[in-house]
This record gives structure tokens, sequence and C-alpha cells, in this order.
């Protein structure tokens, strides 16, 4: 991770400023079966999505809350990247999307049995959402009830 005084002035001053909530209540639910046992699905935070979809929108004031899904059956390097925030440094993601999206190594897990199955659908959200209300109220829930829909056991967070 890079250090805050690498930053020019004005990203030090925004991370600084920024508004940090801390959640005390935050469920923890133990997994109750072995990993070769779990449907398993990916959520990133880095802006992807696939030809076809809309891009994400720039010009939301506090960030696009929306998300995309993401096929599992989906060649991955064909992904474009949507991430709006100009500190973030997109150039290895672009190299190789499975630095914020690892479906690929999933993959390989899945094939050598050390989990059980991946989701037929991930989800991709766009990062530095700064005024998350719908994310929290909205989409997040509506993304929770289709993984649960879904059978999903085990969700892999990659936040960028």
């Amino acid at each position: 991770m890079a250090s805050i005084f690498k930053l020019d002035n004005l990203y030090r001053f925004f991370m600084k400023a920024y508004p940090v909530k801390t959640h005390t209540d935050t469920p923890i639910t133990p997994l109750n079966k072995a990993l070769t046992d779990c449907r398993i699905a990916l959520i990133t935070t880095a802006g992807l999505y696939q030809n076809g979809q809309k891009p994400y929108n720039e010009r939301i004031i506090g960030g696009d809350c929306s998300y995309r899904e993401i096929p599992n059956s989906l060649e991955i390097q064909s992904l474009s990247h949507g991430h709006r925030s100009m500190v973030y440094d997109a150039s290895g993601a672009k190299n190789d999307v499975n630095l914020v999206l690892p479906l690929d190594r999933f993959r390989e897990l899945e094939a050598d049995g050390i989990i059980g199955s991946l989701n037929r659908r991930h989800f991709s959200f766009m990062g530095s959402i700064t005024k998350p209300k719908p994310l929290i109220n909205e989409t997040a829930p509506e993304v929770a009830l289709k993984l649960k829909d879904d059978k999903v056991d085990v969700v892999f967070l990659t936040p960028v």
C-alpha cells in the first residue's frame, strides 16, 4: 500500500477528511462446512463490466452504486475497467484482471478440488463510493438476495 505522504496535497487532504464509518455490529457467520463442499462467488469493487453492459456513470456525485453481473463462463480478460478514482492505478489490473477479480485462479481451485464449485455469476461494484446510502440500502441487499437464491456459501471480496 502506498504511503499517504506520496500523494499530492489535494489527495492527502481528501483522505484525511474522508468520513470513515466504524461498524461494531458486523455479523460473523462461521463456515460450517468444508471448502470442498462450498459454492463460491466473487465480488470486486474494481468497476468491471463486460461488453454490452452499461458502463458505470462517472457523473454521479458520490459514486455509481450500481453493480454488474459477471457470468462465470466469461473470458476474464474481455472485461472493461470503469473505476473512476483518480488515485487508483489500474495498470496492473489492465494487464491481468485476476488481480481484482481472481476468477481464473478460482477456476483452478475448482478444477483441483480445493473448492466445491463456483457460482454461475459474480458481481462487480464501483469502488470509491463517497455517498454509499443507495449501496447500503438498495444494491448491496439486492446482490445479497441473488447470492442467497444461488445458494452461495462463501463470497470472496476483492476491494480496490
